[in-house]
């Protein structure tokens, strides 16, 4: 059954339709099948109008914005009375933790406000309270945004106070206060930002009185899973199943599974969401950000996952299919897309495969962060393959590249990620060509500086480097007959990377080689590799 399929919700059938239609008779938004079970309750007559809206809160709480946004306007159109549909149409038009307010955002929002203001009258004390407290988070010309998103926060905070009891609205309240400082709710050793607590108790709350919440499940999962993965833990076993037709809520338990060393569990969840998605975004002719930047990270996320797990032929088709799905137009304006074009490049370097690497074509023009990363794989595979000449080549043409400023100007908007991405790379390249002299120490020494490189980087998920280099570390510790430093190196990345069979395998060798094998070690290492299609790798190849 497709996502689109269109469905009357229970007691619509008195409205005489079984599709929704507009003035011209076309469907104006469909009801989606497999949405879940959502349930907001609002002042309307018409239970379309209130299947709509629940549909279209739920999608919210999938960030699947644009097609909430439709929903809503349904609602609307279907319940001319109602302000609170207007409410979410205003409300999904403004900024989330992922994407800034957009320009073209600002008078859709406006207006949607404008009209749900004109129909407050209509509304419960609730949802007057809502749309009291979104007054505070626009306005005609869209400026001061960051002083209107806390204005808003501190409002949704007497809101969440006067009905306590009210999972959504708690829920809203808890993104509220995210919104505020994206993806900074702990400072860099894991204690919580002035806003955090509150942020905590509001969606702990939510999770306790239902515990199958999505908006709830969603946000606390991201709370949570740079710090304190196996706190959410739950909430991810639960979240995936809900709203089978919202891919990226199907995806986001995968975000606690790549932090737990469930590797399986995160391919597995990912496939799903690329799935649910593909069936959405060709059946409903979805367009915009939600296919442009949620779907490839479902793809994005697997890759990692599949490479994570030792799955070569999943890792390669993974990688290609997601360069695939980038526009080019898109990926030469914004960096953070245009990384998705290198994912053939860094999965050929981490499996060895050298000539792979070498038969990259050169990217389109304007493509320089793909261009970079072409020169990286290169390198890598002439060193490993003894050509030092040409590796020295190609890291020459990276160092013009970041000399040009060029790197970091198509990544300007990640500040200083640009210039860190490119030393991590250009410093593998260094060590494999120590490697290639027979320099042990030479490499060793470089990737020292990339492992600590690799510190500094902002999180992510998955993270921004390829693979974790304290991998490659180790395995150069083992080559150069340092089995106590190798260890090391392997049980710190394992502290970060649970139970990935890159450093288990690693480690058992170090603890043979230092005259300790451990059988507990080595069982750990074989049920890592156990979905793999290659022999397992120590550290990295």
């Amino acid at each position: 059954m497709s996502a689109c399929n269109a469905k009357a919700p229970e007691g619509a059938e008195a409205e005489g339709l079984e599709t929704p239609t507009g003035k011209d008779g076309v469907s104006t938004a469909p009801l989606l099948d497999k949405i879940g079970s959502v349930n907001f309750p609002i002042t309307t007559t018409s239970p379309r109008a209130q299947a709509y809206f629940n549909q279209a809160i739920t999608l919210s709480y999938g960030f699947n914005h644009a097609e909430a946004a439709r929903s809503f306007r349904e609602a609307a159109r279907l319940d001319p009375s109602c302000g609170i549909c207007w409410w979410g149409v205003a409300l999904v038009h403004g900024p989330n933790i992922n994407k800034e307010m957009a320009p073209e955002d600002v008078p859709l929002a406006w207006e949607a406000l404008g009209r749900a203001t004109e129909l407050r009258a209509n509304e419960s004390e609730l949802e007057q309270a809502l749309i009291d407290a979104l007054d505070h988070r626009y306005s005609e010309d869209g400026d001061d945004r960051a002083a209107m998103d806390l204005d808003y926060a501190e409002v949704m905070a007497d809101v969440a106070a006067e009905y306590p009891e009210d999972v959504h609205v708690q829920s809203l309240y808890a993104e509220a206060i995210m919104d505020t400082y994206p993806w900074d709710y702990w400072d860099d050793d894991g204690n919580p930002r002035a806003r955090t607590p509150a942020l905590v108790r509001a969606l702990e709350s939510v999770i306790a009185a239902d515990p199958n919440h999505p908006g709830a499940l969603h946000l606390y999962i991201h709370l949570m899973e740079r710090f304190s993965p196996k706190l959410a833990e739950p909430a991810a076993d639960r979240l995936g199943d809900l709203v089978p037709v919202a891919g990226h809520l199907v995806h986001m338990p995968s975000h606690i599974y790549l932090r737990v060393g469930r590797y399986h569990d995160a391919v597995i969840a990912n496939e799903q969401a690329a799935l649910a998605d593909e069936d959405y975004i060709s059946q409903c002719n979805a367009q915009g950000f939600y296919p442009a930047a949620y779907y490839p990270h479902n793809i994005h996320f697997l890759w990692y996952s599949a490479m994570m797990e030792g799955r070569l032929d999943l890792s390669v088709s993974s990688a290609l299919k997601l360069r695939e799905k980038v526009p080019l137009d898109m990926a030469r304006q914004m960096g953070g897309i245009q990384v998705y074009l290198a994912v053939p490049a860094y999965t050929y370097v981490r499996f060895g495969m050298w000539q792979e690497a070498l038969a990259i074509e050169e990217p389109p023009s304007g493509l320089i962060i793909a261009t970079y990363m072409r020169h990286y794989a290169r390198g890598m595979a002439f060193a490993s393959l003894g050509n030092v000449q040409r590796a020295t080549g190609e890291l020459a043409a990276m160092n013009d590249i970041v000399a040009q400023g060029r790197f970091r100007a198509q990544m300007a908007r990640q500040g200083d990620l640009g210039d860190q991405l490119a030393s991590i790379a250009a410093l593998l390249v260094k060590a494999r060509i120590a490697r290639a002299d027979g320099s042990r120490d030479g490499e060793i020494e470089h990737l020292l500086q990339a492992v600590a490189t690799q510190d500094s980087l902002p999180y992510a998920e998955p993270p921004h480097w390829h693979f974790p280099t304290r991998q490659a570390l180790g395995a150069a510790y083992l080559a150069a007959g340092k089995p106590e430093l190798a260890a090391a190196a392997f049980t710190e990345d394992l502290e970060y990377f649970p139970a990935n069979g890159w450093s288990l395998q690693g480690l058992a060798e170090a603890q043979r080689a230092l005259g300790i094998p451990s059988e507990e070690t080595q069982a750990a290492a074989a049920n890592a590799w156990r979905h793999s299609d290659i022999a397992p790798i120590a550290g990295s190849s």
